[in-house]
């Protein structure tokens, strides 16, 4: 391999190792990182959805943003840029984030939890995988969203980075405007939402991994997408560098539990473990990444992609409010039934459709 592959995997290597410690300080099992939940957990935060079970500014985001957004400004590659289909693009992240939730992860949580022996994950890579691959069969056939232009104004690139070092302040200050209702921040007292690892630790690592991103363009449905096209491995070397660092750390903090069964913030649903990531896949790549991808690309100043992280933050509300996401599945305990887990009706309605919707567009959006 050349330095450049090496650089990759090692990349990986050090973000599977990083997700892993932050679950050992105290983030949600299976979840060191996930952009789908943490953005749904910041949706919570802002009152945006009241699932109590899930609410908390996750600074790993607002790292990513922002060690994204730093490491393009050095580099010289910080651009402010958009003007390509915004609103299609709102509505496009909003559905990634159903399939996300429909199968409780986003792409980096299901190398993740797969690095934890969770075999519900693999289901969901391989429709991802399949998901990605009927992206590509559009991209072939001249797909395209329109052409992104450069802004006169390099302002319009730092409002996605400055609304989230503003998400970091109300963090820190912890300001209640409304002592009566609360807010405008709730945080959870029980669930995923209240596993958090120290709070400048979280920082931390999502501007380390924001670096790391923002420098090796990392991107699984890139990597999928590009391996089905021209046979390139570079991309998908990182995420097999976070499987492989994720599994040794699992395994040495004694995290590792394979099977389909018990698995953490899981379900055993596997028409919807595979159709959710195959909704997330085929969206992912007709958006140009992965939603790791999104948020380095609003740090670097991409307007485009900063509209489709708000299209899943609203989406994530949407998610909760109408109850389209999927429910964990739980052991059966003292005096309290086993719950099944997985997506309710509506929620299969609205991953299915989605998928429908992705399709139209991209047929419809082909160039002549």
């Amino acid at each position: 391999m050349d330095k450049s592959k090496w650089l990759i995997l090692s990349t990986g290597l050090l973000i599977g190792a990083i997700a892993v410690t932050l679950v050992k300080l105290g983030n949600p099992p299976n979840m060191g990182f996930c952009i789908a939940c943490f953005e749904r957990d910041i949706a919570g935060a802002l009152g945006l959805h009241r699932a109590a079970a899930v609410q908390y500014i996750r600074p790993e985001i607002i790292g990513i943003i922002l060690g994204a957004m730093l490491t393009s400004l050095f580099a010289g590659e910080f651009k402010s840029r958009g003007g390509s289909a915004t609103l299609v693009r709102f509505i496009m992240g909003m559905f990634m984030m159903i399939g996300a939730l429909v199968f409780l992860g986003c792409p980096l949580r299901d190398v993740l939890r797969m690095a934890g022996g969770d075999y519900n994950a693999v289901v969901g890579l391989l429709g991802f995988v399949f998901g990605v691959g009927a992206g590509v069969w559009f991209l072939r056939r001249g797909f395209n969203l329109g052409r992104t232009q450069e802004s006169h104004s390099q302002f319009g690139g730092y409002i996605m980075p400055l609304v989230f070092v503003f998400l970091l302040f109300l963090l820190l200050k912890g300001t209640v405007f409304n002592p009566d209702a609360g807010g405008p921040l709730f945080f959870s007292k029980e669930g995923p939402g209240s596993m958090v690892a120290p709070l400048f630790i979280s920082l931390a690592a999502g501007l380390l991994v924001g670096f790391l991103a923002q420098r090796t363009r990392l991107c699984l449905s890139g990597g999928i997408r590009d391996f089905i096209l021209i046979r390139d491995s570079y991309l998908l070397l990182g995420f097999i560098g976070i499987f492989l660092g994720a599994l040794v750390f699992n395994i040495g903090f004694g995290f590792f539990k394979a099977g389909f069964a018990g698995q953490p913030i899981a379900h055993s649903m596997h028409i919807w473990n595979f159709l959710g990531l195959f909704l997330v896949g085929l969206t992912a790549t007709l958006l140009g990444g992965c939603p790791l991808r999104q948020l380095v690309l609003s740090g670097e100043g991409d307007t485009d992609a900063a509209t489709v992280v708000v299209g899943m933050i609203v989406g994530a509300a949407i998610c909760h409010n109408f109850m389209l996401a999927a429910a964990a599945a739980k052991p059966a305990a003292a005096g309290v039934a086993a719950v099944a887990g997985g997506p309710g009706i509506y929620g299969q309605i609205a991953c299915v459709v989605g998928i429908i919707i992705m399709a139209v567009i991209g047929w419809t959006f082909r160039e002549e």
